[in-house]
């Protein structure tokens, strides 16, 4: 029995290689759709059929070139909730991706936001009063240099963070080329729209993972981390995704939303279920492939050239 067991151990480990292997070749090799957005900045999008991780994704990037010409910011608001483009135009920006966990029902950001040198929200801690998986990580803009930083495990480690705008985030996904050991709770391991931020050289990678769809599965964050690797990224966090994952860019067709966001439901569908059900749960068949149903959002990152 001891025998057969090793044989079985060792035929899921080298057939996990195989395809860890085969989906590495397929990022690698993969064809982008690249379009220019202004100097410095690419958007990309690539859908993958059938043949990333064994299932359909499409997958968004701006590619944003840091320099003397364009700037990244934190825009976002203490209790209103609106769509990502939405944030993009108020602010006449060129990009705009959607930011951290925030509160659904009263507004404003769960997670530590500083905006321009001012604190905006402290962290919301749990009943244990032990930080939550999406405050162990910080994207961190400095004279309009965009950094991602571990927590250090202090209580008050985002108070010493040098910055104009920080927004606490996560889980970190790489560190220096390197995954980040992760959790096995199913927010880690599910399939889900995703939205990251990467950093490339002297380049940002905004990026959005479509999901819950029947042409995007989404991604697990085991698998979002793969990816980035393979595209060969430094540092790497994740963001809030679900219905919140958008990436919207100025002067694109469709009103600028790139990715199919997945809060777009096919209502006449989704009557047939009962009511009370999480509508972030309901079949892929349910979920409308388009870009409009972008979900309201309390913060985002913004793109635009440097004033």
């Amino acid at each position: 029995m001891s025998r057969i067991i090793q044989f079985v151990t060792a035929f899921l480990l080298i057939s996990r290689v195989g395809f860890c292997q085969s989906d590495s070749l397929t990022v690698v090799q993969a064809r982008w759709e690249t379009r220019k957005v202004a100097p410095g900045i690419w958007l990309k999008t690539c859908w993958f059929d059938h043949n990333l991780f064994g299932a359909n994704q499409y997958i968004s990037i701006l590619e944003i070139r840091q320099g003397r010409r364009n700037r990244i910011d934190v825009e976002a608001e203490s209790k209103v909730l609106k769509p990502a483009s939405e944030f993009g135009k108020e602010h006449h920006a060129l990009a705009a991706l959607n930011g951290t966990f925030f509160d659904t029902k009263n507004g404003g950001s769960e997670d530590y936001l500083r905006i321009d040198g001012k604190e905006l929200n402290g962290n919301k801690l749990n009943k244990n009063h032990a930080r939550a998986m999406h405050q162990k990580a910080a994207i961190v803009i400095d004279r309009h240099r965009l950094m991602i930083e571990p927590w250090n495990g202090s209580d008050d480690w985002e108070q010493h963070l040098k910055g104009s705008d920080i927004m606490v985030t996560g889980p970190l996904l790489l560190k220096n080329e390197q995954r980040v050991e992760l959790d096995t709770t199913s927010f880690f391991t599910a399939r889900h729209p995703r939205t990251a931020v990467a950093r490339k050289g002297g380049r940002i990678l905004f990026i959005t993972v479509d999901g819950r769809n029947l042409k995007a599965a989404g991604m697990s964050l085991y698998e979002l981390a793969s990816f980035l690797k393979w595209m060969r990224a430094d540092d790497a966090v994740n963001l809030d995704g679900g219905g919140s994952t958008t990436l919207w860019v100025e002067g694109f067709e469709e009103g600028g939303v790139i990715n199919h966001p997945s809060d777009n439901k096919k209502m006449e569908r989704a009557k047939e279920y009962k009511r009370g059900m999480d509508l972030d749960n309901l079949p892929a068949d349910v979920q409308k492939w388009d870009h409009t149903g972008e979900r309201k959002v309390a913060n985002v990152l913004v793109v635009n050239e440097k004033r």
